[in-house]
This record gives C-alpha cells, sequence and structure tokens, in this order.
C-alpha cells in the first residue's frame, strides 16, 4: 500500500486554514449539521420482548431498520462490531468476554440512516429462547449477517446446519430480509484457500438448503451473499459498506450522482466515506470497486483524521473535522487521491489523473460546492418520508427515495 504513494503532498488544510476555492461566491460555506456518529454514541441491553415494546414506541417517530449478527460461539461478532463502529484495535478483541445475551445498539451511520444492531450471542438458541421475541425481532429486520469462523473447519457443519435453519425461519417471517454470510477470520490463508473455502461453505449450504426445501425454490427467491471477511484488514469494512448500501433509500440517488461528478469532472473513482466508521456510503458506478484503491481510500482517512486529532479544534461533540477542509496526495503512478469534507462526518474521497486535476481543479471545485448541496437537497427530502413504513418499502426505492435527478443535473462543468 505504501509503496503507491509517494512523498509529493500538493496542498492539505484543516479546519485552521479555509480555502477560497471552497467557499460559495456569495461568501458563505455550506454547513450541514445533521448529527450522526458522535462519540458516546449507543448503549448495551438484552432484547427482550418488554424492551421491544419500549422500542417501538420511540421507533414510531423515526423507523430504525435492524441488523442482526448471528452465529456460532467465538465466530467473531463481538469483534467485527466494536472493530467496525467503535475503532477497537483488532489486537485488543482477543481481550473481549464471550457474549452472554443479545445486544442491541443504535448506530447512527452518517446522515443518511440510523439503524439499529443486535448482537446475538452463540451460546443462546434466538429461536427457543424464552425471554426473546424473534418473531418481533424478524419483522423489521433488514439484514441479517451470519458469521461462520473459517479457521474452524469442525464446525462447519454445525455452523451451516445454523445458517439454513435461520434462513428458512427468517424468509418465513420476513420476506425483504437480506441474508449476508460473512465467511470470517480468513486473514492469513492464501488466496487459493480463501477460494477453496468460499465455494465449499456456498456450495454446501446451498445443497442443504435445497435438501430441506420441498419446493426447491426458496434458494432462487431469498436474496443471500457470501463475503470474505477479516478484521486484521479493510474486508470487513468493504463487506459491513455492501450491507449498509441496502439499508439506505438514498443509495441509488447517491450513486447517480457520483456518476455525474465522474463524467463531468473527469474522475476515475469516486466514493462518499463515513469518516468514523470507514464505512462507504456510495461509490460511482463507472468501474468495478477495487480493493486496494478501497484500503488505499481508508488509509488516508486514517491520516486526515490523526492530524486533525492533533492539530484542529474540536467541537462540542469532540469531533475534529471541517467541512472546508482537503487534503491532495499524488500517487507514483501519475494519479491523484483527493479528499474533501461534504460535512463533519461525512468525507469525498476521488482519483483522478494528473493532467485533468492540475488543468481544471478550480472547475472540480465548483463542482463539489454542487454536490455537497445536493446531499444537502437529499437529507431534505428525507426528513418528508413517512416515518412508519414497513422494511419492505423502506427498501422500495420507486416510492421512498427522493428523486434527484434535477440534483444531479445540477452538476456542471462538463470538460
Amino acid at each position: 500500500m505504501s509503496k503507491m504513494m509517494s512523498s509529493s503532498v500538493i496542498d492539505q488544510t484543516s479546519s485552521l486554514s479555509i480555502s477560497s476555492q471552497n467557499i460559495l461566491s456569495n461568501g458563505t460555506i455550506v454547513d450541514f449539521s445533521v448529527g450522526s456518529m458522535p462519540a458516546n454514541y449507543g448503549y448495551d441491553e438484552s432484547f427482550s420482548k418488554e424492551d421491544d415494546e419500549e422500542d417501538s414506541n420511540e421507533e414510531s417517530s423515526q423507523f430504525k431498520p435492524r441488523i442482526l449478527i448471528m452465529g456460532l460461539r467465538k465466530s467473531g461478532k463481538t469483534s467485527i462490531k466494536n472493530v467496525v463502529f467503535h475503532k477497537m484495535e483488532p489486537n485488543e478483541t482477543l481481550l473481549l468476554d464471550p457474549t452472554t445475551k443479545t445486544n442491541l445498539e443504535d448506530i447512527s451511520c452518517c446522515s443518511f440512516i440510523t439503524f439499529q444492531v443486535y448482537d446475538c450471542s452463540g451460546q443462546i438458541d434466538l429461536f427457543n429462547d424464552p425471554t426473546c421475541d424473534y418473531i418481533a425481532l424478524l419483522k423489521g429486520c433488514g439484514s441479517l449477517i451470519f458469521v461462520i469462523d473459517a479457521q474452524d473447519e469442525d464446525q462447519y457443519t454445525d455452523a451451516i446446519s445454523c445458517l439454513t435453519q435461520t434462513i428458512f425461519k427468517g424468509y418465513n417471517i420476513n420476506r425483504g430480509i437480506k441474508f449476508e454470510v460473512f465467511i470470517h477470520k480468513v486473514d492469513g490463508f492464501p488466496d487459493e484457500k480463501k477460494m477453496d473455502i468460499y465455494n465449499e461453505i456456498q456450495q454446501r449450504a446451498n445443497e442443504m438448503l435445497i435438501q430441506q426445501d420441498a419446493t426447491e425454490s426458496l434458494i432462487q427467491k431469498i436474496y443471500l451473499n457470501y463475503h470474505l471477511t477479516s478484521i486484521y484488514d479493510h474486508s470487513i469494512f468493504e463487506a459491513f459498506s455492501k450491507v449498509v448500501h441496502k439499508l439506505i433509500p438514498q443509495h441509488r440517488q447517491l450513486e447517480r450522482l457520483l456518476d455525474f461528478l465522474c463524467n463531468s469532472c473527469g474522475l476515475e473513482r469516486a466514493f462518499l466515506f463515513d469518516v468514523a466508521s470507514k464505512i462507504f456510503i456510495a461509490s460511482d458506478c463507472i468501474s468495478p470497486l477495487d480493493t486496494q484503491l478501497y484500503e488505499l481510500c481508508c488509509d488516508k482517512i486514517d491520516l486526515v483524521l490523526d492530524i486533525s486529532n492533533i492539530y484542529a479544534p474540536k467541537d462540542v461533540e469532540g469531533i475534529s473535522a471541517d467541512d472546508s477542509s482537503y487534503t491532495c496526495v499524488k500517487l507514483n503512478n501519475e494519479l491523484y487521491l483527493y479528499m474533501k469534507q461534504v460535512d463533519k462526518f461525512l468525507a469525498f474521497v476521488c482519483v483522478i489523473r494528473d493532467e485533468i486535476f492540475v488543468e481544471n481543479r478550480g472547475i472540480m471545485d465548483y463542482n463539489l460546492t454542487l454536490f455537497k448541496d445536493s446531499i444537502k437537497d437529499i437529507l431534505s427530502a428525507q426528513k418528508t418520508v413517512s416515518q412508519d413504513q414497513s422494511v419492505n418499502n423502506q427498501n422500495n426505492t420507486n416510492s421512498s427515495e427522493p428523486d434527484t435527478s434535477n440534483m444531479a443535473n445540477n452538476i456542471l462543468g462538463n470538460f
């Protein structure tokens, strides 16, 4: 990763200095006051029927899709949650106590969605626990993540059996649920071994689903996806990003905005990141996701945050960020890696060629200002969406997403 970066740093500003190219023509700076990812967010409670009744009253004012993290004991469920959302170092997860109950946390991921994460204990059978109303839990579930320990081959049969049981019961309760299988702890395996494990688990799971399904049609109806993950690299953030994408009603519109921006500014790739969790909220659809590039973007965000935490003043929530800050680094392959704050929780990261960046820097900065305005319009339009939608309506882009076609057309400056 470090080989891709050179020592030629073009410019970098923090909240201590503001570039005039990032200020609107009337002298005002675009301000986003929508809060998310506060430093002390979240709480830890066991889920029960009584808790669900209390939560339902709170959710009546704001619907919160649910992500369930399930799997056998010691598969790495709690470690994933702490590394992704609490910035825990991977080595520190070795000291975590085993999860003995189902823990609930509210996660505010950037400004677009607030969802609930349920960390289900592998020591408890969720479907036979009298203290847990699994029907109510699964009815409001948007995505179910099932974690399988790739290093424990002796537990493959038990894990796959539990996975298929969960899929059958979950799909019968909620037809719109998305099943995501994290084949976890693949660090240390060579690429060939990783693919062998991936194919083996996928094949055995599909065979078991077909054997248990009398009509043999369930496997075509359900949404089932597999991911190779590890907390010791960026694969877990990439996999969790893809899970969150399906919970953001405006995801398709955000992709369209990034596509317009790439076409108008000549960008190679573009991402919209939540800087706290390093989950990318959206990316352009021009080319497939490059894992190496994604890791480079994450390292860039970490570097900027580390510098900002030292030199930049903090707000009331203890966050060192400024929506006027940006940084740019020239790579050794004649490309620039450019990062600009959208608000204090969102960052725009792109890759652009040397000659395009140097000749058209002013136009790109102007387009990014329009892009930030479009993001603000999307957030405003989101407030008008009905708050008591079901999970199916929440995932229906035709009815719940604001129309941003006009917003995307405001991205100017065609090269």
